[in-house]
């Protein structure tokens, strides 16, 4: 098995899994974001970007029968200043390996997608897999293309596709110094007590999934026949205020944020049902929002410089 991203947040979880399971697992991850030390010991792993001959020829010629595609330029905000390097990396990049895959063993690809970015202001709440999607994101929009281009292949090629739509996943690893964490955001400010501004009213809402769910669900497809699309999320909307309540109580501390100006075109509900998961696979994430954030800021004050030093 390839795991692209695997020395990122949810990459590397998902490769630890695959090793407990006994599978071979080759990393591809060109550190641009990714730790090293995130990296199992007992991966294979291949610093390279998805877009190189070199990536190419690794899925080609490695017996690489299922691509778990994690890899992404996964910045909402960077997608939208540069779409064309989004662009490069999220469909490009993919294209790169699928057709690499076809010319070698490639036989299932399961693909971190978008619940959050896909639906955009949704219509109805929580949105289900038959949600218009319609992405107010260049990031959104690479998402949906390579969902579209993996069903090409599933009916061109025969190779099996599963598409990922992930809530806002949150947990231990997730990079606090970047666009896609707010969890590992507030944390890192409160153990550094730092000021943690919210933009806003802080009254928007996302749907936070434990990274340890998403990893059932990776586990779950694997070896599943056809193209398939499934939300993996918690059908529960929690305010960014409620959020940073839950965590400063985690960490105990009392200080409370404070308000920014609100993010010009910022969705202000989101949430997704995993009813086709549990339906189809008879799964669906059970991790409590409370005991996932928990968990998360132990695992980050452990890590944590003591304030003062």
């Amino acid at each position: 098995m390839c795991v692209t991203g695997g020395a990122g947040f949810i990459g590397s979880h998902v490769a630890n899994a695959l090793l407990a399971q006994g599978h071979r697992v080759l990393i591809v991850d060109d550190l641009s974001s990714g730790r090293k030390e995130n990296i199992p010991a007992a991966a294979e792993f291949h610093q390279l970007d998805i877009r190189s001959p070199e990536a190419a020829s690794l899925v080609r010629d490695s017996g690489v029968e299922v691509l778990v595609h994690h890899a992404a330029q996964m910045d909402v905000r960077r997608s939208v200043a540069d779409p064309v390097h989004d662009a490069s990396v999220n469909v490009v990049g993919t294209l790169n390996l699928l057709e690499a895959g076809r010319r070698g063993s490639l036989k299932q690809v399961v693909f971190a997608s978008t619940g959050g970015a896909m639906y955009g202001e949704q219509e109805r709440f929580p949105a289900d897999e038959e949600h218009p999607a319609r992405p107010l994101s260049p990031y959104g929009v690479a998402k949906l293309s390579v969902e579209r281009y993996l069903y090409f292949y599933q009916v061109e090629y025969g190779i099996d596709a599963v598409a990922l739509r992930y809530a806002n996943v949150y947990g231990p690893r997730q990079n606090p110094h970047g666009e896609a964490g707010v969890v590992a955001i507030f944390l890192d400010r409160l153990l550094s007590a730092k000021e943690a501004l919210i933009n806003g009213d802080g009254l928007q809402t996302r749907d936070y999934v434990f990274v340890e769910d998403i990893v059932a669900a990776n586990l779950a497809v694997l070896g599943r026949p056809g193209f398939s699309i499934y939300n993996v999320g918690t059908g529960r909307e929690t305010t960014v205020v409620d959020l940073y309540r839950i965590l400063a109580d985690a960490v105990g501390v009392a200080r409370p944020a404070s308000h920014g100006p609100a993010k010009a075109g910022e969705q202000r509900r989101s949430v997704i049902t995993s009813d086709l998961l549990a339906m189809d696979l008879g799964l669906r994430p059970g991790v409590r929002l409370e005991e996932g954030l928990r968990r998360t800021a132990a695992w980050f004050a452990a890590r944590a410089t003591p304030v003062g030093r």
